[in-house]
């Protein structure tokens, strides 16, 4: 007789499995990235296509041949390339992003992505193509920027419902960073703070005041973008004066509506109707949920931290800072007294408090308040404990924090600099803000 196994079905326990992978020991604690930047024609600073001769796609395809990378495909269109831990993916827009295998070491990652930025940039340059390190489109909006033939990311630009989700997916470019934890406690520790560090960083970071070739109003469109993209799906993933933990994250994302699924090599296209929880107890058109359904469901939830079996911080506009903003977390994160300096600093500050600074933020950055402080002095200490922090850790990295301390402590962050030129010496002038930025990106490579 065949006995056959029934397929269990997933339970919340299986899911609270994949976060405790994360656990680490503070000896093997590493930080990882993700940089996006845009893509512009060297010449008439439009946005760069997917499919054109000189388009992303021929460069992903010439760059894969001549340094030996795998395709990543989606319905046999590439979308990116992988090797090793190593990837280089399309965001919806065309936006290009660096993710590498996470170090002990900024050091290290910068080496990394030096090492890459100079293979990518004989290539880029032979195709006319700049990537620039900015926040948002400075010169085409989304209506001439098509999605790339990616079938998620054509369901996603369908369904997400905010006044300005095709701008955030289309038009902005970001600096992610991710960061390890022990045990539960110390990632929920981590994961509140993080959340309440992040309009501070927005703040200090912010370098998106200029889009489409106007001025916006705002120092940091991208900011405004994330706040008018899917109030279901973004924000704080809890609220920041209450007790939280890896269950309850996972009760916040099963309450999200589902977008799709992907099921028996199709895409079914769910468009809201139900919720993961429904979906968990009640099946979907005849499928169950199994453990890749909740895996695909996280990475639809979009937070400004995310929590992963690592902890992903995602606030921040693209510069030509990224070390800094690893610099800042790192120091932070991996410091249990510095954890305890950041925590008695912000302890003023509610959960309310800081959901509204995250409104204010994109508008004003650094000059924005919160209750009777201004953000620009609480940003100038969290870099006097980041900069002792990094000291005592005695690895050299406190010099990555020096670009970001040149600014701040001038009472500035990116957008400033460039809103000072734009209204002056470039006389709004796109050309000068282009030459300015690829001036910038040069000490990438």
């Amino acid at each position: 007789m065949i006995i056959t196994k029934v397929k269990e079905k997933l339970e919340k326990s299986d899911i609270l499995k994949l976060y405790q992978k994360g656990y680490k020991t503070i000896e093997n604690y590493a930080l990882g990235i993700e940089y996006e930047r845009l893509p512009i024609s060297s010449s008439s600073y439009k946005a760069i296509s997917y499919d054109s001769e000189n388009g992303i796609c021929n460069f992903l395809r010439q760059f894969a041949k001549e340094e030996n990378w795998d395709y990543i495909t989606d319905d046999y269109n590439i979308i990116g390339l992988k090797q090793e831990h190593d990837t280089i993916t399309l965001e919806p827009g065309c936006q290009i992003e660096l993710s590498i295998k996470p170090e002990r070491n900024i050091f290290d990652i910068e080496k990394k992505i030096k090492s890459l930025n100079k293979k990518m940039h004989n290539l880029l340059d032979k195709s006319n193509i700049t990537l620039l390190e900015y926040g948002v489109s400075p010169f085409v909006t989304h209506k001439n920027i098509n999605i790339i033939p990616k079938k998620r990311y054509k369901i996603m630009a369908k369904y997400l419902w905010g006044i300005l989700s095709d701008v955030m997916m289309r038009e902005t470019a970001g600096i992610q960073g991710c960061f390890d934890f022990s045990d539960e406690e110390d990632a929920i520790r981590k994961f509140k703070l993080a959340n309440k560090l992040s309009p501070f960083i927005t703040a200090m970071f912010a370098n998106s005041p200029i889009r489409g070739g106007v001025e916006t109003g705002y120092k940091s469109f991208r900011a405004l973008s994330w706040l008018n993209t899917d109030n279901e799906r973004c924000g704080f993933a809890c609220n920041l004066d209450k007790d939280f933990s890896f269950e309850k994250y996972i009760d916040t994302v099963m309450e999200t509506p589902i977008i799709f699924l992907n099921k028996d090599n199709q895409t079914i296209d769910v468009n809201g109707k139900i919720n993961f929880e429904d979906y968990l107890n009640n099946g979907y058109e005849g499928f169950e949920a199994n453990i890749e359904d909740y895996k695909l469901q996280a990475n639809l939830y979009f937070p400004e931290v995310r929590l992963r079996n690592f902890i992903e911080i995602r606030n921040h506009d693209c510069t030509n800072m990224p070390y800094s903003v690893l610099a800042i977390y790192k120091s932070i994160l991996y410091n249990k007294y510095a954890m305890s300096e950041i925590e008695e600093l912000l302890k003023s500050f509610s959960h309310v408090d800081l959901a509204e600074l995250r409104y204010n933020v994109p508008k004003n950055a650094l000059q924005t308040n919160i209750k009777n402080h201004k953000v620009l002095d609480i940003t100038k200490e969290i870099l006097y404990i980041a900069e002792k922090s990094l000291i005592e850790m005695n690895t050299g990295e406190e010099i990555f924090l020096e670009p970001i301390k040149e600014l701040t402590l001038k009472g500035l962050c990116p957008a400033d600099i460039i809103l000072r030129n734009w209204n002056g010496l470039w006389n709004k002038d796109i050309g000068k803000l282009i030459k300015y930025l690829k001036k910038l990106s040069q000490s990438s490579i």
